[in-house]
């Protein structure tokens, strides 16, 4: 399943009138591909990150997110497809201090109604497709910086998504670790055959990514025609 975005156009309240963050913005993401949206502080790459989570609603134009337009959805069928078909890594790990890195990844199969214990065997299973099995029971604080952005990662995969959203997961690692990260999002978005969006100000990496967009003004610099499904 892929996601996409079409025609997207997005402004916010600014003083009197509004402010464009994204305008007229086409985008495809075919499964297994990986896409990096780079630009400017400002750009609007963190909109489009937003939109495609469907955290925020757009003035005009489709989301579609695994076959499902999005748009005549209520809130609560929005909430129920990110959790059903959308991973979403945050630029900062923000992982429980009091669980461990398998812990992390389970409790995410109770927000979906699952038991942590009936899901363990896929935690450890995503926990070594992330190099991290012998860490299972290390908490946050045992891990390194990469380590962590590891599991986050990993966290976002545990319900299976079809679409896999990154912020910046390089921003607070050096450059070996961030290329090994680089390499680890490539490579479980082929195995896994996710659509995946990463922004990133970091370009050092950017030869990972199947494809490299540019935003500027709330454009992309290389718009593409979307057809009608």
């Amino acid at each position: 399943m892929s996601l996409v975005l079409d025609d997207v156009t997005l402004t916010y309240p600014d003083g009197d009138g509004r402010l464009t963050a994204l305008d007229a913005v086409s985008l495809v993401v075919p499964a297994g591909t990986l896409a990096a949206v780079v630009g400017p502080s400002g750009s609007g790459k963190s909109s489009l990150l937003a939109v495609a989570a469907t955290l925020v609603t757009p003035d005009r134009g489709r989301v579609v997110v695994a076959g499902t337009d999005t748009g005549p959805l209520t809130p609560a069928a929005r909430a129920a497809l990110r959790r059903e078909h959308v991973g979403i890594v945050f630029q900062q790990p923000n992982l429980l201090p009091s669980l461990s890195a398998a812990e992390q990844l389970q409790v995410m199969a109770h927000l979906s109604g699952r038991t942590p214990a009936s899901v363990r065997g896929r935690a450890m299973e995503l926990l070594d497709a992330v190099g991290l099995a012998e860490l299972a029971g290390r908490r946050p604080h045992q891990l390194s910086g990469g380590q962590r952005q590891r599991v986050n990662i990993a966290r976002a995969l545990m319900n299976e998504p079809s679409v896999l959203l990154v912020d910046e997961p390089t921003s607070a690692l050096d450059h070996e670790r961030g290329a090994a990260v680089m390499d680890l999002l490539a490579r479980l978005t082929a195995d896994r055959g996710t659509a995946t969006v990463l922004v990133t100000h970091d370009r050092a990496h950017l030869s990972r990514a199947d494809r490299t967009v540019t935003v500027q003004d709330g454009r992309l610099a290389d718009p593409v025609t979307v057809t009608a499904d």
